[in-house]
């Protein structure tokens, strides 16, 4: 009985190397490269996380990803060839900013036509509450009227 908290202290502290996370670790040239390393790897999204680019995801996928860039680059290849060998793998996801051609016009129209969809609503509603300000109050006899119709009505209602 005595063993067994040494024997749990000590798997403990051998464990602990186990799970400790390795950094990945690039060589570059210059700092330059190592820039435009970190543009390239911020400008990418990652396909499981989908929120995350591949330079803060933790994802497997994120890791081989950054592996491609930084092997691509060390080939000579431009940042177009990067990124078009990506999204060629991957699909247009990968990139947080989409080019504008005809399957994306919409998407990046769609802010401008919101916006001005919003103010043409609130201008019709600006105007028509102008509008009803404008018509003229009922006449004496007219109120008359509506006071008898309503009169009658609440009788009628009493009666029921």
């Amino acid at each position: 009985m005595r063993l067994l908290p040494a024997f749990f202290a000590v798997l403990m502290m051998l464990s602990v190397p186990a799970i400790a996370e390795v950094s990945e670790v690039y060589d570059f040239d210059t700092r330059a490269e190592e820039q435009r390393y970190q543009q390239l790897i911020s400008e990418l999204r990652c396909p499981k996380c989908q929120n995350q680019n591949i330079a803060d995801s933790n994802a497997p996928i994120s890791k081989d990803m950054r592996d491609e860039v930084y092997r691509m680059m060390q080939d000579g290849a431009s940042n177009e060839q990067i990124v078009g060998a990506l999204v060629d793998r991957f699909g247009e996801f990968v990139q947080y900013k989409p080019p504008v051609d005809n399957r994306t016009i919409l998407l990046w129209a769609f802010p401008a036509i919101a916006t001005i969809g919003g103010f043409l609503i609130v201008a019709g509603v600006v105007w028509r509450a102008r509008r009803r300000e404008d018509e003229p109050p009922l006449s004496a006899e007219d109120r008359a009227r509506a006071e008898q119709i309503l009169a009658s009505q609440s009788d009628k209602a009493d009666r029921r």
